[in-house]
């Protein structure tokens, strides 16, 4: 009777496995988004063989699944464990506790240097003894270019977290976070900027009121931020996130006043400059391995993220000071030598995604995914930083039934009129397939796209 059972069992399960096409088929076919408007992909990893595929080598828009060539290349490059260094030096003399002389910070091109790695480096500089500094703090910004952000980004700045700019010293992913609360009934919102620092000034233009959600506005505005609009007294805590300037600026300003909470002084400005030969190191800061800061850039898509990974790819390489373009040159280089993606339709300018010009086909994502499955030291790093549907970054909000929570792993990307998703999805049998959709249409179309997507991906794992 067992027996019976179990042949019953592997019969329906073949039957349903190989019924596959079709139930993907049928999905495709109940959509409204013409199939010319669509790539599609999705390849069985233990057979090697399509399941689906529509204009599976047509070179569209991907948006920023881009990101899984730059994830592939960093992690290949650098190596998961890689990591970047923030040092402080001063080619100044100690007398007493006080250095007469600058205080250099030399940015490493860490995209992870946050408030947490500020502390530890101020802790570390505590311990050489000095408590004032007779001169100016001097931000090293130099082992990458100038080029805060690059042309190959769509070519409109906003102040959005999302189009940060890039310096080899940066901090806190060079954006602010701006969170509001309700206080009392006609009384201003409590606003508070993190990290706390005199790069800007509030002008709070908030009332809390009795009922209601939040219709809250945040702008920046060279060094203020202005925040208007109503918050309920019941509503829970809003956040919004900024983008700063000027990296150096910032970075500078923070350092000063991190040191000034642990009762260090000091007596002049922030500047631009460059780390003398003859300047001795008092303090260093290493940041989180490489493999946690390509999790950071695939979990939330975070644009800068992908921009000073591809200039470290440069500056490591010994191209210094590092433009995005010299980063690129490896990403492609990557994707050619070891992946086999010679199309000359190929068109990769910008890592992040955040540009209409790139061009990848669902052919390409595929094989990029299956080159890092393939690839044993990194592929466990590779995986683990593909959101998780249901459950966290950039999916956490998507495929949340509980059949499909958890068992895909994809990236996704969106610009307007473009949307996508590659990954991986798994079952519980242990079959897995590697796929990619994307779409390139009109915007009015998006959601439809993005419901397609999440219908496909989800019958993968049934």
């Amino acid at each position: 009777m067992r027996a019976l059972v179990l042949m019953l069992s592997v019969c329906c399960q073949f039957t349903f496995a190989a019924d596959l096409p079709a139930r993907l088929e049928k999905i495709l076919k109940s959509s409204s988004i013409p199939r010319e408007n669509l790539g599609l992909l999705v390849v069985d990893l233990s057979k090697d063989g399509k399941v689906l595929a529509n204009n599976e080598v047509a070179q569209l828009i991907p948006a920023s699944v881009s990101k899984l060539a730059t994830a592939s290349t960093v992690l290949q490059r650098l190596g998961p464990s890689y990591k970047f260094q923030t040092t402080l030096w001063s080619a100044g003399k100690t007398d007493g506790g006080v250095l007469n002389g600058d205080l250099i910070l030399k940015g490493g091109g860490d995209p992870g240097f946050v408030s947490e790695t500020m502390w530890f480096l101020v802790n570390d500089f505590v311990r050489s003894g000095i408590t004032k500094i007779n001169g100016d703090v001097i931000v090293d910004d130099t082992d990458f270019d100038s080029i805060r952000a690059d042309p190959s980004r769509e070519p409109e700045r906003v102040d959005r977290a999302y189009d940060a700019p890039v310096g080899a010293m940066s901090f806190n992913w060079n954006s602010i976070s701006i969170f509001v609360r309700p206080t009392k009934v006609g009384d201003p919102a409590q606003v508070v900027i993190d990290p706390l620092n005199d790069y800007y000034q509030i002008e709070n233009k908030t009332k809390t009121v009795t009922k209601g959600g939040s219709s809250l506005e945040f702008t920046r505005a060279g060094s203020k931020v202005i925040v208007h609009g109503t918050i309920g007294i019941e509503h829970d805590e809003v956040v919004a996130y900024k983008n700063v300037d000027d990296p150096i600026d910032w970075s500078g300003r923070n350092l000063v006043f991190f040191l000034a909470q642990r009762g260090i002084s000091v007596s002049g400005k922030v500047k631009a400059g460059k780390k003398p030969d003859k300047a001795k190191q008092l303090a260093k800061a290493d940041s989180k391995p490489v493999a946690q800061s390509v999790a950071d850039m695939m979990k939330f898509s975070n644009n800068y993220v992908a921009e000073m990974l591809t200039k470290d790819l440069a500056a490591q390489n010994g191209t210094k000071p590092a433009s995005l373009e010299d980063g690129m040159k490896l990403v492609r280089a990557h994707l050619s030598e070891n992946i086999g993606i010679n199309d000359k339709r190929v068109v990769l300018e910008n890592p992040s995604g955040l540009s209409r010009h790139n061009r990848l086909s669902a052919r390409n994502l595929v094989d990029i995914l299956l080159h890092a499955q393939r690839s044993f030291p990194t592929f466990a790093e590779f995986l683990s930083g593909l959101p998780l549907a249901g459950l966290d970054g950039t999916l956490k909000k998507r495929m949340t039934a509980s059949a499909t929570q958890g068992w895909v792993r994809a990236k996704t990307g969106s610009l307007a009129g473009v949307v996508t998703l590659a990954g991986f999805a798994g079952r519980k049998d242990g079959d897995v397939k590697a796929f990619a959709f994307i779409y390139n249409g009109k915007s009015a179309q998006d959601d439809s796209a993005r419901h397609l997507f999440d219908q496909l991906a989800s019958e993968l794992v049934q």
